[in-house]
């Protein structure tokens, strides 16, 4: 059975770069009819905030992603402190007492003496009488005592990987306010909820290794590993969530369509051409996890406009039907309507844009040296309503009269009756207006 998990802290907004870790996962249980697990990593009572796990859902569910199941870390703080306990009896979690200045002072001085800054393990060597009068003096904190090897795995987009525990200091696995981090919390419940495959990015290598030890310590068979490389800006810049670049909840207020922002993630880092898919469906029938490269990788926002314009120009009618309907257009027309503006839109708002522009008219755009030809030309438009032919019909009659041709006859003409240079074909168009404001 395929069970993955998305394990966001609930500390900030979604962003590209942790939504590409949860598309993998969710597209691995999709494509084997597996499980997806939602799993909200809140146990930080100071930063974990209810809005923020409210912003995550909203994000996964505008984009389609559904998962089978929610759990909060949260929720199983007694489960971590029965392994916990174990890992104490078997002399595998041993306690600390250095404060963070302690700490520093440590890794500065083994720097300068040109050594690794990694933990000397001093708090192994106390004496149960020392480790009581230093409770008395400061709570304790907790370590797990790493075996001093090199793990081995096949990760499904790094390939072979192996990193050395003998070059890491032993992880801090609960910290002096009782508080249960990262690295035990995610092994758990990894191992009581059977995640079948771990994607993530690959600044969690080095934890994977110390988890694997973790894994072995309490027993238990590993899960599939893959590491995506991460992505950056245009620049090169990370995507810090809590910077808010790149939110998700930014790129839906600036008219992205889900399918736009979904297919580029499928693809990139691939190698393979880019395609705009139209379902979930359709992404999971091109994704596999090993096409990725391990190389950075740049996300660029821009990219996203022409892919959401084409996302757009295929939507089916009863997908906008709602949209359409909410701004008042009479369902005569209310599909035709649909089928004449759809390529021409960048994003789903400009809809109500094109709807105002037929049923109002605008105030006709007209440079100064076109003055005088648009208003002879408004004298040979015959009042609505038009039909197919009455585009045609009138720029030949306009052109007989004027002698314009090509651009010089059809840009002016566009200008004034839309005020935009671009748009749906005109002779679409005419039938459907049912204003022109005319030039005076």
């Amino acid at each position: 059975m395929v069970i993955t998990r998305f394990a966001p802290s609930p500390t900030g907004h979604l962003h590209v770069g942790n939504l590409r870790t949860a598309l993998f996962n969710y597209l691995i249980a999709y494509k084997a009819s597996g499980t997806f697990i939602l799993r909200l990593d809140d146990t930080d009572p100071e930063r974990s905030r209810p809005e923020f796990a409210d912003s995550i859902q909203r994000d996964l569910e505008w984009l389609g992603l559904q998962w089978s199941r929610l759990e909060r870390q949260s929720n199983r703080l007694g489960r971590y402190q029965e392994v916990a306990q174990h890992l104490r009896k078997n002399n595998q979690l041993y306690e600390c007492f250095e404060s963070q200045s302690e700490l520093s002072l440590r890794r500065k001085t083994l720097r300068n003496m040109g050594k690794p800054p990694i933990y000397d393990r001093s708090a192994l060597a106390l004496t149960e009488a020392e480790k009581d009068n230093l409770r008395n003096k400061s709570p304790s904190y907790w370590r797990f005592k790493l075996d001093s090897k090199k793990i081995h795995w096949h990760d499904g987009i790094q390939g072979q990987v192996g990193v050395d525990t003998s070059s890491l200091s032993d992880p801090v696995l609960i910290r002096a306010d009782g508080q249960f981090l990262y690295t035990i919390a995610s092994v758990v419940d990894d191992l009581d909820m059977n995640i079948s495959d771990v994607v993530r990015g690959s600044d969690h290598i080095t934890n994977t290794a110390v988890q694997i030890q973790i894994m072995h310590a309490l027993g238990n068979q590993c899960p599939f590993f893959a590491h995506h490389s991460l992505l950056t800006g245009p620049s090169g810049e990370p995507l810090a969530k809590r910077l808010g670049t790149l939110s998700i909840g930014d790129l839906r207020d600036e008219g992205v369509e889900p399918m736009a922002l979904l297919s580029m993630l499928t693809f990139l880092g691939t190698g393979l051409k880019l395609q705009l898919c139209s379902s979930l469906e359709e992404l999971a029938s091109h994704f596999q996890i090993t096409a990725f490269s391990a190389a950075t990788v740049k996300f660029d926002k821009i990219d996203l406009v022409s892919l959401t314009a084409r996302c757009i120009a295929m939507l089916p009618f009863e997908e906008v039907q709602d949209e359409i309907c909410r701004l008042n257009v009479p369902a005569s027309m209310a599909e035709q309507f649909w089928r004449t503006v759809r390529k021409n839109l960048n994003r789903r708002d400009e809809i109500g844009d094109w709807w105002s522009i037929i049923r109002d008219g605008v105030e006709p755009q007209v440079a100064d040296e076109d003055q005088k030809f648009i208003k002879e030309a408004f004298e040979l438009l015959p009042a609505p309503p038009y039909n197919d032919q009455t585009w045609s019909d009138w720029t030949n009659s306009v052109s007989v009269h004027s002698g314009r041709k090509g651009r010089q006859l059809f840009m002016p003409l566009r200008r004034a009756l839309t005020g935009k240079s671009h748009g749906p074909e005109m002779n679409k168009l005419m039938p459907l207006m049912q204003k022109i404001i005319r030039q005076t």
